[in-house]
């Protein structure tokens, strides 16, 4: 049997080879928007399997045609068969990144060449989900190290390269790979924990709804003396309508979309000032919506306007400009049918267009949410695993977030039970500027998924009922 302390002292000795992993991982620009250079997302892929080949494990990158006709990002599939009748646990993380935003606000010079500063490592991705990557490597590194016959489960590791673009060919990924895929434990590598320190399981995910928005006013800008008045141009038609979307209060005003203004029962609290801080808000500004905060984040519909098209101020000249394009952004409260979010939101729109100005809505990503539990065996397992690790009480929480991939993996494997861990916080800042990843909690998440792993094979002392996690097929 393997014991917590071997595998707490195993992780703890080559630490400074996670993070040197990290690190180099970090280094890589794996940005999987089209506008960037694809071949670092090769590149980043390759490295990877590298990784996993190291761990001793098989691996090769693979891609896929999406359902849009175009080839997916290359992925990492990866595995190692574990002993007869042992569980099979499929761990999920992915190697893509967001453009680094504004570089000027990055501290350091370059923000793929990470730095050290204090307990936390900056850098993109290296929370968003660099972390996620290094942790199922070191965790099965670890328990190879300390196992005699080989790892106590199945192993099967999906590493996903274009996660950060809505994952288009995903579907067809698990499709194309479903055998290889099939598991009995889903161990999702890339939510949040509670706060540095204090580990989570995430059970509930919003889904999310993209549109993009236009106005059109007049066939050509016109000078804003001459006509104005008569004459509302198209950004302040915008304006205009996107201020319908919310109420006094600053709750979403769209009719027909499900709400919960009370989050689940066993979520924690969220004191107002540590939101506040955490969420860098100003003095003096309010908090807005009604309910409860958490509910607020996690089981109530919000919108937001994450990209318009207006002209900058250095080009500013006296016209009333013709037409005008907003990106929105909703995300959905579990229980919530994407196509019904969208439809409903639609009809708003339309309803009130202002003054007669044309509406073209155009239909972007949407995602379904996630409801889920941790009330199972794999659940109990895993709560045991991380309050091992961490010295304190694992907890539930929901995320405000989307990962539309989980209902995804549910459907397609019903019978697997789908564990979403935590791997940010909330100093993170994952997809802004001086995002970062707390070495310390790094440390302990790679140990509280080597115990996690070796608590599903029975190879390790746990909670009672985690044999039935699919350890004996």
């Amino acid at each position: 049997m393997i014991t917590a302390a071997a595998l707490r002292s195993a992780v703890h000795e080559s630490f400074e080879t996670v993070v040197s992993d990290l690190v180099e991982l970090v280094s890589i620009p794996s940005v999987s928007a089209s506008s960037h250079d694809q071949a670092q997302v090769r590149r980043s892929a390759e490295h990877v399997a590298d990784l996993l080949r190291g761990a001793g494990l098989d691996a090769e990158v693979l891609s896929v045609e999406g359902a849009d006709g175009l080839m997916g990002r290359p992925a990492v599939l990866a595995h190692r068969e574990g002993a007869a009748g042992a569980p099979r646990v499929l761990l999920y993380a992915h190697h893509d990144v967001q453009p680094v935003g504004d570089p000027s606000a990055w501290a350091q010079a370059d923000p793929f060449a990470a730095e050290r500063r204090g307990e936390r490592l900056f850098g993109r991705g290296a929370a968003d989900d660099g972390a996620g990557v290094v942790t199922h490597v070191h965790a099965l590194r670890a328990l190879a190290a300390l196992a005699d016959d080989g790892l106590p489960c199945s192993v099967t590791v999906f590493i996903e390269g274009e996660e950060e673009v809505g994952s288009p060919s995903f579907e067809a990924f698990l499709a194309a790979h479903r055998d290889r895929l099939a598991a009995d434990v889903i161990v999702v590598a890339d939510s949040s924990n509670w706060k540095v320190g204090v580990p989570a399981l995430t059970t509930s995910l919003r889904g999310v709804v993209q549109v993009d928005v236009r106005l059109d006013v007049l066939d050509h800008a016109l000078h804003s003396g001459q006509y104005g008045g008569p004459v509302l141009d198209a950004v302040t038609s915008m304006c205009r309508l996107v201020a319908t979307l919310h109420d006094e209060r600053g709750d979403v005003a769209v009719p027909g979309l499900v709400s919960r203004p009370q989050a689940a029962p066993d979520f924690p609290d969220y004191p107002e000032d540590a939101f506040r801080a955490d969420a860098g808000l100003l003095e003096g500004v309010e908090l807005v919506g009604s309910g409860d905060l958490t509910a607020r984040l996690w089981t109530k519909p919000t919108l937001t306007v994450i990209g318009m098209d207006v002209t900058p101020l250095e080009l500013a000249g006296n016209v009333l400009a013709p037409a005008c394009t907003a990106r929105l952004s909703m995300r959905i409260a579990p229980g919530q049918d994407p196509q019904a979010a969208l439809e409903a939101l639609r009809s708003h729109l339309e309803a009130h267009a202002p003054f007669g100005a044309r509406l073209t809505v155009a239909q972007g990503e949407v995602g379904p949410a996630f409801d889920g539990s941790s009330d199972s065996p794999a659940g109990r397992a895993a709560h045991w695993a991380l309050t091992t690790a961490f010295g304190q009480d694992c907890v539930d929480i929901g995320q405000g977030g989307s990962i539309p991939f989980i209902s995804t993996l549910q459907e397609t494997f019903p019978d697997a039970q789908v564990l979403v861990t935590g791997i940010e916080d909330p100093d993170t800042r994952a997809h802004s500027e001086d995002e970062s990843m707390h070495l310390g909690d790094l440390e302990r998440i790679v140990i509280g998924e080597a115990l996690l792993l070796a608590r599903l094979g029975g190879a390790i002392d746990g909670p009672q009922d985690a044999e039935s996690a699919g350890a004996q097929r």
